[in-house]
């Protein structure tokens, strides 16, 4: 008598599960959380200004752009770039299938019913996401550049908070941007051998380097969406005169 093997994984009915824990805390989580910031980021980049105080600039308006023949914000012209990183990440993609279109909303519980092609369909455009590193890469330059510009006052080199939050962002940044795994398996995650290739002690640091904030890395894409809004809500505040610059020394 001949068996049937079951299915891999196992089909479900849409929200179908045997779990027994909250299992949709997760995913509704996300979906406020990326909301959120989404809500405010848009609104941010519409405001046009309030951006500049000081030797502090919003991360969502650097690098200033002359916009004399740009009808709109400015920000709109920055944000595409690392959006567009975020967007086709492998954790953010998981993070939106599951929170807003369900497919699957969690492990082991049914998603909506489709005829999955992967990302050979509509969602090819995901594989863009190896040439958004570059650009990535050029903003970790830029936002660091604005947290170096960020101690230097009128009157000298002081630490106030803002220069803090500005190199907190450059810095969360960083940490998520060379923790990506398009970055990792740039500097050596293709490699077989690293003895066999050139440079191979090196790519072999850079790689373990990437490890180090790849091991984390939903940690530091949370962490760091999240200052990247409250920068430019410390900048814009500050700009508005509503709090006052904390001088620490």
């Amino acid at each position: 008598m001949s068996e049937v093997s079951p299915s891999f994984p196992p089909q479900r009915s849409f929200l179908e599960h045997q779990r027994q824990d909250n299992w949709w805390i997760g995913p509704l989580a996300t979906f406020f959380g990326l909301m959120a910031f989404i809500v405010y980021a848009t609104w941010a980049a519409f405001q046009n200004e309030h951006y500049l105080w000081g030797p502090y600039i919003s991360p969502m308006y650097s690098p200033l752009i002359d916009v004399d023949w740009w009808p709109m914000s400015p920000a709109f012209l920055i944000l595409w770039a690392p959006g567009g990183f975020r967007f086709t990440c492998y954790y953010y993609r998981k993070a939106y299938y599951r929170a807003f279109v369900l497919t699957p909303p969690a492990c082991a519980v049914g998603g909506k019913p489709r005829n999955y092609r992967g990302e050979r369909g509509l969602l090819i455009f995901q594989n863009l996401h190896r040439y958004f590193l570059y650009l990535a890469l050029v903003f970790v330059v830029i936002l660091t550049y604005d947290a170096i510009i960020a101690f230097k006052f009128d009157d000298g080199i002081h630490v106030n908070v803002g220069s803090l939050v500005l190199t907190l962002n450059a810095a969360f940044i960083a940490f998520f941007t060379f923790g990506c795994n398009s970055f990792r398996h740039l500097v050596g995650g293709s490699v077989d051998c690293f003895s066999c290739v050139s440079f191979g002690k090196a790519r072999h640091k850079a790689w373990r380097f990437s490890s180090l904030f790849n091991a984390h890395h939903m940690m530091w894409a949370w962490i760091s969406l999240f200052w990247v809004g409250f920068t430019d809500l410390y900048v814009r505040l500050v700009s508005m005169g509503v709090i006052t610059d904390i001088r620490i020394f």
